[in-house]
């Protein structure tokens, strides 16, 4: 059984900002990634019912790291578990757990890669065409190849390549539309 991901809203980061917010079907489980900032809540809103998923059933929202600009609208998700790099919140119950390595669904799980803060995430997705990643370890198709927010480059590099060991068919950006490994412009 695989897992099917849906881009709901593709980012940017220029004179505005927004977060690549995704949904990920798997097991009847709802899950949404990065629901950050996008010009209109309707940018989430609709395409979640445009694909028949009340946002009061989204069970799961991952955040890749704990930036506004990928956690603002999280409150959209009212009966959601949260998960970050070192814990799962839900109502008023906070569990700590590592996220490297946790599964959320048979074929969603966590990868802990840090870089752009020391607390990044990646959500692997096992899809029919492949594995598909939810990273902020790039901002988009291009890069930069240097992130000018980054709190450890080093870290940063590292952590790319641990992930492009895994092979990916495809890399979900935190602000910017999903593109092919091949794409990137490696240095």
């Amino acid at each position: 059984m695989t897992a099917e991901l849906h881009v709901l809203s593709a980012g940017y980061a220029a004179e505005r900002v927004a977060s690549t917010v995704v949904l990920i079907r798997d097991e009847g489980r709802s899950i949404v990634v990065d629901p950050g900032m996008v010009s209109d809540r309707r940018k989430i809103l609709d395409p979640l019912d445009g694909l028949g998923v009340d946002a009061a059933d989204v069970g799961d929202v991952v955040f890749s790291h704990h930036h506004p600009d990928h956690t603002l609208n999280a409150a959209l998700f009212e009966r959601a578990r949260f998960h970050d790099f070192w814990a799962i919140y839900e109502g008023d119950t906070w569990t700590d757990r590592p996220a490297d390595g946790f599964q959320l669904s048979s074929s969603v799980r966590l990868m802990s890669t840090p870089g752009h803060s020391a607390q990044d995430i990646t959500t692997l997705v096992d899809t029919a065409e492949g594995l598909v990643v939810c990273t902020h370890l790039w901002w988009h198709e291009h890069g930069p190849a240097t992130d000018p927010r980054a709190e450890d480059q080093e870290a940063l590099d590292r952590s790319r390549a641990r992930l492009l060991e895994l092979d990916p068919v495809l890399i979900v950006p935190g602000h910017g539309a999903p593109f092919r490994p091949e794409a990137l412009v490696r240095s």
